[in-house]
């Protein structure tokens, strides 16, 4: 059965799937990137799995993998297939693209952004299917944001366009990694919340999916965290918004898993902030965990398309 790998690398863990061409996922698989050995253990990780994964698809779908997708946090020179630089893992100027391709014995590899690759996904696969432009915002222990446009998503002239995490909502606010200060995601990730919320409660291994908890259960010290994170948030997608218009919006990452005690503030703290522009739809993400996969996977078919398009479906 043909078939292309898809791998989603992470700061901790890397999650890969061979993908069918109706975009069904085969084969599903999970490794440690082996970080603690230091930056050339996970790039070795991540082409061992990679060859794993080729033999595995040999033995039980009778054929190698006819192209490979890659996702990977950080800053990603897409179109020289490097990843440039990943604090999480240490790495600096990987020519991750062609490294795999030779491991994998010459097949064509795509190599893209951990956001936009899970953009990409639920633009054509979840809760964006069906609409022209939309803004995909994963709420985690950063910001980052994934600009779709007819079906692909935008990576900018140098590959940074949808760093919402970085635009100041807070001027003068707490100093960022990034260099500003009063950057969104000091305030509205799910790391700043579970750190506003240990604070608050006196707790210090309390995280954001506790502090849902209490403001569900009406603990009023969790309600005032929870709605400066949610007002913060306003603030950055209403910025976003009147740059982009985009048709639907849609959050995910950790924060996203409150439900509607995200969804329901969030989207009347929208409405309240909007004046000539269009509301979009606010809806959670689709995909879960599967997005960077299936984004992977979506990144490997559309390298084939131009060369066998008739295989192709998703």
């Amino acid at each position: 059965m043909r078939h292309v790998i898809a791998l989603d690398v992470g700061g901790t863990g890397m999650k890969a799937a061979l993908v069918g061409a109706g975009g069904e996922l085969l084969h599903r698989a999970r490794r440690a990137t082996g970080r603690e050995r230091g930056p050339d253990a996970v790039v070795e990780s991540v082409l061992a799995f990679a060859a794993e994964l080729r033999a595995h698809g040999e033995r039980h779908l009778g054929e190698p993998a006819a192209a490979a997708g890659v996702a990977v946090p950080g800053i990603v020179d897409a179109e020289r297939g490097v990843a440039v630089y990943s604090a999480n893992l240490g790495w600096r100027d990987v020519p991750l693209r062609d490294l795999l391709s030779r491991r994998l014995d010459g097949v064509p590899v795509a190599l893209g952004h951990d956001v936009r690759t899970g953009g990409l996904a639920e633009g054509r696969l979840g809760a964006g299917r069906g609409a022209d432009r939309f803004l995909f915002v994963p709420l985690g222990t950063g910001i980052a944001g994934a600009i779709g446009i007819g079906g692909r998503v935008e990576a900018g002239a140098h590959g940074f366009a949808g760093e919402i995490g970085h635009i100041v909502v807070r001027p003068q606010g707490s100093p960022c990694p990034c260099g500003q200060r009063g950057c969104l995601e000091r305030y509205a990730s799910a790391a700043a919340v579970g750190e506003a919320w240990a604070g608050a409660a006196g707790a210090p291994e309390a995280d954001a999916a506790d502090c849902a908890k209490a403001v569900a259960s009406g603990d009023p010290r969790a309600r005032k965290v929870w709605q400066e994170a949610v007002d913060a948030l306003a603030d950055g997608l209403v910025t976003a918004l009147t740059l982009l218009d985009p048709r639907t919006l849609i959050i995910g990452g950790g924060l996203a898993e409150a439900g509607e005690t995200l969804f329901a503030p969030l989207r009347e703290a929208v409405r309240r902030r909007v004046t000539f522009q269009k509301l979009p739809s606010i809806v959670p993400a689709a995909l879960g965990d599967a997005a960077g996969r299936l984004g992977a996977g979506l990144m490997a078919w559309d390298l084939l398309k131009t060369t066998d398009p008739a295989e192709v479906t998703i």
